[in-house]
Protein backbone atom coordinates (compact mmCIF):
# COMPACT_ATOMS: atom_id res chain seq x y z
CA UNK A 1 0.00 0.00 0.00
CA UNK A 2 0.97 3.65 -0.44
CA UNK A 3 1.40 5.86 2.62
CA UNK A 4 2.45 9.41 3.42
CA UNK A 5 5.24 9.19 6.00
CA UNK A 6 6.88 11.68 8.30
CA UNK A 7 10.35 10.14 8.63
CA UNK A 8 11.98 13.19 10.20
CA UNK A 9 10.47 16.25 11.86
CA UNK A 10 10.30 19.33 9.70
CA UNK A 11 8.20 21.12 7.07
CA UNK A 12 5.54 19.45 4.95
CA UNK A 13 8.00 19.26 2.05
CA UNK A 14 9.89 16.57 4.02
CA UNK A 15 6.98 14.15 3.85
CA UNK A 16 7.45 11.10 1.63
CA UNK A 17 5.03 8.98 -0.40
CA UNK A 18 6.25 5.41 0.18
CA UNK A 19 5.23 1.78 -0.28
CA UNK A 20 4.47 -0.30 2.82
CA UNK A 21 3.19 -3.81 3.41
CA UNK A 22 -0.57 -4.16 3.72
CA UNK A 23 -1.68 -4.42 7.37
CA UNK A 24 -3.77 -7.35 8.65
CA UNK A 25 -6.62 -6.93 11.16
CA UNK A 26 -6.42 -8.83 14.44
CA UNK A 27 -9.20 -9.88 16.84
CA UNK A 28 -11.86 -7.16 17.14
CA UNK A 29 -10.24 -5.07 14.41
CA UNK A 30 -11.27 -3.89 10.95
CA UNK A 31 -9.16 -3.18 7.88
CA UNK A 32 -10.39 -0.01 6.18
CA UNK A 33 -9.69 1.01 2.59
CA UNK A 34 -9.15 4.70 3.26
CA UNK A 35 -10.87 6.97 0.74
CA UNK A 36 -10.49 10.45 2.25
CA UNK A 37 -8.37 12.05 4.97
CA UNK A 38 -9.26 15.48 6.34
CA UNK A 39 -6.43 17.69 7.58
CA UNK A 40 -6.32 20.13 10.47
CA UNK A 41 -4.04 22.81 11.87
CA UNK A 42 -2.51 20.35 14.33
CA UNK A 43 -1.23 18.29 11.38
CA UNK A 44 1.07 21.21 10.51
CA UNK A 45 2.44 21.05 14.06
CA UNK A 46 2.73 17.30 14.63
CA UNK A 47 5.09 16.86 11.67
CA UNK A 48 7.39 19.49 13.24
CA UNK A 49 7.27 17.95 16.73
CA UNK A 50 5.41 21.03 18.00
CA UNK A 51 2.21 19.33 19.15
CA UNK A 52 1.34 17.79 22.53
CA UNK A 53 0.78 14.41 20.86
CA UNK A 54 4.18 13.05 19.81
CA UNK A 55 3.98 9.82 17.79
CA UNK A 56 7.24 7.92 17.27
CA UNK A 57 8.92 8.21 13.88
CA UNK A 58 8.07 7.21 11.24
CA UNK A 59 4.34 7.93 11.22
CA UNK A 60 1.60 9.04 8.88
CA UNK A 61 -0.17 12.32 9.64
CA UNK A 62 -3.93 12.67 9.36
CA UNK A 63 -6.28 12.36 12.33
CA UNK A 64 -9.67 11.80 10.68
CA UNK A 65 -10.68 9.59 7.80
CA UNK A 66 -13.49 7.86 5.97
CA UNK A 67 -13.47 4.69 3.91
CA UNK A 68 -14.91 1.22 3.48
CA UNK A 69 -14.30 -1.88 5.59
CA UNK A 70 -12.30 -4.28 3.40
CA UNK A 71 -11.66 -7.10 5.89
CA UNK A 72 -12.31 -7.94 9.53
CA UNK A 73 -10.43 -9.89 12.17
CA UNK A 74 -11.81 -12.65 14.41
CA UNK A 75 -14.62 -11.74 16.83
CA UNK A 76 -15.57 -8.64 14.84
CA UNK A 77 -19.20 -7.71 14.26
CA UNK A 78 -18.69 -5.01 11.59
CA UNK A 79 -19.62 -6.21 8.10
CA UNK A 80 -17.22 -6.05 5.18
CA UNK A 81 -18.41 -3.30 2.84
CA UNK A 82 -19.60 -0.98 5.61
CA UNK A 83 -18.76 2.66 4.95
CA UNK A 84 -17.19 4.15 8.08
CA UNK A 85 -15.67 7.28 9.58
CA UNK A 86 -13.12 7.43 12.39
CA UNK A 87 -10.97 9.73 14.50
CA UNK A 88 -7.46 8.27 14.52
CA UNK A 89 -5.29 10.94 16.27
CA UNK A 90 -2.69 10.38 13.51
CA UNK A 91 -1.80 7.69 11.00
CA UNK A 92 -4.70 8.02 8.52
CA UNK A 93 -2.77 9.19 5.44
CA UNK A 94 -2.38 5.77 3.86
CA UNK A 95 -4.39 3.48 1.62
CA UNK A 96 -5.19 0.88 4.29
CA UNK A 97 -5.61 1.30 8.02
CA UNK A 98 -6.38 -1.17 10.82
CA UNK A 99 -8.61 0.15 13.61
CA UNK A 100 -10.48 -1.33 16.59
CA UNK A 101 -14.07 -1.96 15.56
CA UNK A 102 -15.40 0.23 18.38
CA UNK A 103 -13.54 3.25 16.92
CA UNK A 104 -15.35 3.26 13.57
CA UNK A 105 -18.85 4.62 13.00
CA UNK A 106 -21.15 3.86 10.06
CA UNK A 107 -21.66 6.57 7.44
CA UNK A 108 -25.23 7.04 6.15
CA UNK A 109 -26.02 6.62 2.45
CA UNK A 110 -25.65 9.84 0.54
CA UNK A 111 -22.82 11.24 2.69
CA UNK A 112 -19.58 11.35 0.70
CA UNK A 113 -16.25 10.16 2.08
CA UNK A 114 -14.84 13.68 1.78
CA UNK A 115 -17.64 15.14 3.88
CA UNK A 116 -17.64 12.30 6.42
CA UNK A 117 -13.88 12.60 6.92
CA UNK A 118 -14.33 16.32 7.63
CA UNK A 119 -16.58 15.73 10.64
CA UNK A 120 -14.84 14.15 13.66
CA UNK A 121 -12.35 16.84 14.72
CA UNK A 122 -13.65 20.24 13.60
CA UNK A 123 -17.36 19.46 13.85
CA UNK A 124 -16.94 17.07 16.78
CA UNK A 125 -14.98 19.70 18.69
CA UNK A 126 -17.53 22.36 17.91
CA UNK A 127 -20.63 20.39 18.85
CA UNK A 128 -18.95 19.29 22.10
CA UNK A 129 -17.92 22.89 22.78
CA UNK A 130 -21.26 24.55 22.08
CA UNK A 131 -23.57 21.82 23.42
CA UNK A 132 -21.68 20.11 26.23
CA UNK A 133 -19.37 22.90 27.48
CA UNK A 134 -21.17 26.17 26.69
CA UNK A 135 -24.78 24.96 26.92
CA UNK A 136 -25.54 27.39 24.09
CA UNK A 137 -29.21 28.37 24.06
CA UNK A 138 -31.47 29.60 21.23
CA UNK A 139 -31.39 33.39 21.02
CA UNK A 140 -27.94 33.74 22.61
CA UNK A 141 -25.09 35.55 20.87
CA UNK A 142 -22.07 33.52 19.74
CA UNK A 143 -18.82 35.25 18.69
CA UNK A 144 -16.32 33.09 16.80
CA UNK A 145 -12.62 34.00 16.59
CA UNK A 146 -10.91 32.53 13.54
CA UNK A 147 -14.29 32.02 11.95
CA UNK A 148 -13.14 31.20 8.41
CA UNK A 149 -11.02 28.16 9.34
CA UNK A 150 -12.15 24.58 9.76
CA UNK A 151 -13.42 24.78 13.34
CA UNK A 152 -14.63 28.35 12.80
CA UNK A 153 -16.77 27.35 9.86
CA UNK A 154 -18.16 24.48 11.90
CA UNK A 155 -18.99 26.90 14.72
CA UNK A 156 -20.91 29.17 12.34
CA UNK A 157 -22.97 26.29 10.99
CA UNK A 158 -23.65 24.53 14.29
CA UNK A 159 -24.25 27.81 16.12
CA UNK A 160 -26.95 28.69 13.60
CA UNK A 161 -28.47 25.20 13.86
CA UNK A 162 -28.66 25.68 17.64
CA UNK A 163 -30.50 28.98 17.21
CA UNK A 164 -27.74 31.45 18.10
CA UNK A 165 -27.02 34.86 16.61
CA UNK A 166 -23.53 34.40 15.15
CA UNK A 167 -20.82 37.06 14.96
CA UNK A 168 -17.89 35.88 12.84
CA UNK A 169 -14.48 37.39 13.58
CA UNK A 170 -11.54 36.97 11.20
CA UNK A 171 -8.47 38.74 9.84
CA UNK A 172 -9.55 39.86 6.36
CA UNK A 173 -12.58 41.09 4.49
CA UNK A 174 -12.55 38.18 2.02
CA UNK A 175 -12.58 35.70 4.91
CA UNK A 176 -15.51 37.57 6.46
CA UNK A 177 -17.38 37.48 3.14
CA UNK A 178 -16.97 33.69 3.22
CA UNK A 179 -18.33 33.67 6.79
CA UNK A 180 -21.40 35.62 5.72
CA UNK A 181 -21.92 33.11 2.90
CA UNK A 182 -21.78 30.37 5.55
CA UNK A 183 -24.58 32.08 7.51
CA UNK A 184 -22.92 34.53 9.93
CA UNK A 185 -25.28 37.31 11.03
CA UNK A 186 -22.54 39.90 11.60
CA UNK A 187 -18.78 40.13 11.16
CA UNK A 188 -15.73 41.79 12.71
CA UNK A 189 -12.33 42.25 11.09
CA UNK A 190 -10.05 42.09 14.12
CA UNK A 191 -7.06 43.34 12.13
CA UNK A 192 -8.71 46.65 11.26
CA UNK A 193 -11.38 47.04 13.98
CA UNK A 194 -11.17 47.09 17.78
CA UNK A 195 -12.50 43.66 18.72
CA UNK A 196 -13.88 44.53 22.17
CA UNK A 197 -15.56 47.73 20.97
CA UNK A 198 -17.19 46.15 17.91
CA UNK A 199 -18.48 43.12 19.82
CA UNK A 200 -20.07 45.39 22.39
CA UNK A 201 -21.54 47.59 19.65
CA UNK A 202 -22.99 44.57 17.87
CA UNK A 203 -24.67 43.44 21.09
CA UNK A 204 -26.01 46.90 22.05
CA UNK A 205 -23.59 47.05 24.95
CA UNK A 206 -24.83 43.83 26.56
CA UNK A 207 -21.87 41.70 25.49
CA UNK A 208 -21.48 38.26 23.95
CA UNK A 209 -23.00 35.20 25.63
CA UNK A 210 -20.52 32.66 24.23
CA UNK A 211 -17.06 33.27 22.77
CA UNK A 212 -15.59 30.47 20.65
CA UNK A 213 -11.86 31.16 20.76
CA UNK A 214 -9.69 29.05 18.47
CA UNK A 215 -6.95 31.66 17.98
CA UNK A 216 -5.72 32.86 21.39
CA UNK A 217 -2.77 35.30 21.39
CA UNK A 218 -3.67 39.01 21.52
CA UNK A 219 -7.30 38.39 20.60
CA UNK A 220 -8.47 36.46 23.66
CA UNK A 221 -8.44 39.23 26.27
CA UNK A 222 -10.37 41.86 24.25
CA UNK A 223 -12.93 39.19 23.37
CA UNK A 224 -13.30 38.26 27.03
CA UNK A 225 -13.72 41.95 27.90
CA UNK A 226 -16.71 41.94 25.54
CA UNK A 227 -18.28 38.97 27.33
CA UNK A 228 -21.78 39.41 28.78
CA UNK A 229 -22.69 38.88 32.41
CA UNK A 230 -22.77 35.12 32.90
CA UNK A 231 -21.06 34.58 29.56
CA UNK A 232 -18.84 31.63 28.65
CA UNK A 233 -15.46 32.01 26.93
CA UNK A 234 -14.51 28.69 25.31
CA UNK A 235 -10.79 27.97 25.01
CA UNK A 236 -10.49 25.90 21.82
CA UNK A 237 -6.90 26.48 20.72
CA UNK A 238 -4.12 28.94 19.96
CA UNK A 239 -3.80 29.10 16.16
CA UNK A 240 -2.48 32.69 16.30
CA UNK A 241 0.57 31.56 18.26
CA UNK A 242 0.98 32.71 21.84
CA UNK A 243 -1.00 31.31 24.76
CA UNK A 244 -2.55 34.40 26.41
CA UNK A 245 -2.38 35.26 30.09
CA UNK A 246 -5.85 36.32 31.21
CA UNK A 247 -6.42 38.72 34.16
CA UNK A 248 -8.67 36.73 36.50
CA UNK A 249 -10.38 39.86 37.78
CA UNK A 250 -12.31 39.95 34.48
CA UNK A 251 -14.08 36.72 35.44
CA UNK A 252 -15.03 38.17 38.81
CA UNK A 253 -16.30 41.48 37.42
CA UNK A 254 -18.38 39.86 34.69
CA UNK A 255 -19.54 36.79 36.56
CA UNK A 256 -18.40 34.87 33.47
CA UNK A 257 -16.53 31.63 32.90
CA UNK A 258 -13.47 30.48 31.03
CA UNK A 259 -14.17 26.91 29.90
CA UNK A 260 -11.58 24.61 28.40
CA UNK A 261 -12.51 22.40 25.44
CA UNK A 262 -10.13 19.43 25.23
CA UNK A 263 -11.96 17.42 22.61
CA UNK A 264 -9.34 14.67 22.30
CA UNK A 265 -9.60 13.86 26.00
CA UNK A 266 -13.40 14.09 25.79
CA UNK A 267 -13.30 11.30 23.18
CA UNK A 268 -11.30 9.10 25.57
CA UNK A 269 -13.22 9.89 28.77
CA UNK A 270 -16.73 10.21 27.30
CA UNK A 271 -16.88 7.81 24.32
CA UNK A 272 -20.65 7.40 24.54
CA UNK A 273 -21.17 11.17 24.35
CA UNK A 274 -18.71 11.40 21.46
CA UNK A 275 -20.63 8.67 19.58
CA UNK A 276 -23.91 10.48 20.30
CA UNK A 277 -22.50 13.75 18.95
CA UNK A 278 -21.15 12.03 15.83
CA UNK A 279 -24.52 10.44 15.20
CA UNK A 280 -26.13 13.88 15.47
CA UNK A 281 -23.64 15.38 13.00
CA UNK A 282 -24.11 12.56 10.48
CA UNK A 283 -27.88 12.87 10.79
CA UNK A 284 -27.69 16.62 10.12
CA UNK A 285 -25.58 15.91 7.04
CA UNK A 286 -27.88 13.17 5.76
CA UNK A 287 -30.97 15.38 6.13
CA UNK A 288 -29.29 18.43 4.55
CA UNK A 289 -29.41 20.56 7.70
CA UNK A 290 -25.60 20.72 7.81
CA UNK A 291 -23.53 21.29 4.67
CA UNK A 292 -19.80 21.49 5.46
CA UNK A 293 -17.71 23.50 3.04
CA UNK A 294 -14.64 21.74 1.70
CA UNK A 295 -11.98 24.26 0.69
CA UNK A 296 -10.15 21.85 -1.61
CA UNK A 297 -9.56 18.15 -2.25
CA UNK A 298 -5.98 17.13 -3.10
CA UNK A 299 -4.47 13.87 -4.38
CA UNK A 300 -1.94 12.05 -2.20
CA UNK A 301 0.95 13.39 -4.28
CA UNK A 302 0.01 16.94 -3.22
CA UNK A 303 -0.26 16.24 0.51
CA UNK A 304 2.39 18.86 1.33
CA UNK A 305 0.49 21.51 -0.65
CA UNK A 306 -2.68 20.65 1.26
CA UNK A 307 -0.89 21.15 4.59
CA UNK A 308 0.64 24.41 3.38
CA UNK A 309 -2.86 25.71 2.59
CA UNK A 310 -3.70 25.30 6.27
CA UNK A 311 -0.39 26.61 7.63
CA UNK A 312 -0.58 29.75 5.49
CA UNK A 313 -4.21 30.45 6.50
CA UNK A 314 -5.33 30.22 2.86
CA UNK A 315 -7.90 27.53 3.60
CA UNK A 316 -11.52 28.54 4.06
CA UNK A 317 -13.19 25.46 5.48
CA UNK A 318 -11.88 21.91 5.41
CA UNK A 319 -8.89 20.63 3.46
CA UNK A 320 -9.21 17.00 2.34
CA UNK A 321 -6.83 14.52 0.68
CA UNK A 322 -8.35 11.87 -1.55
CA UNK A 323 -6.64 8.50 -1.14
CA UNK A 324 -6.32 6.85 -4.54
CA UNK A 325 -6.36 3.07 -4.96
CA UNK A 326 -4.79 1.30 -7.92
Amino acid sequence: MKAILCQEFGPASNLKLVELADPVPGPGEVLVDVEAVALNFFDTLIIRDRYQLKPPLPFSPGGEMAGTVAAVGPDCSVAVGTRVVAYTKFGAARQKLVLPEDEVMPVPDGVSAEIAASLPIAYGTTLHALKDRADLQPGETLAILGASGGVGQAAIEIGKLMGARVIACASSDDKLAFCRDMGADATVNYETEDLKTRLRELTDGVGVDVIYDAVGDRFSEPALRACAWGGRHLVIGFAAGEIPKIPLNLLLLKGCDLRGVFWGEHVVREPELFAENMAQLLDWIATGALKPHVHAVYPMAEFATALDDIASRRAKGKVVVRIEHD
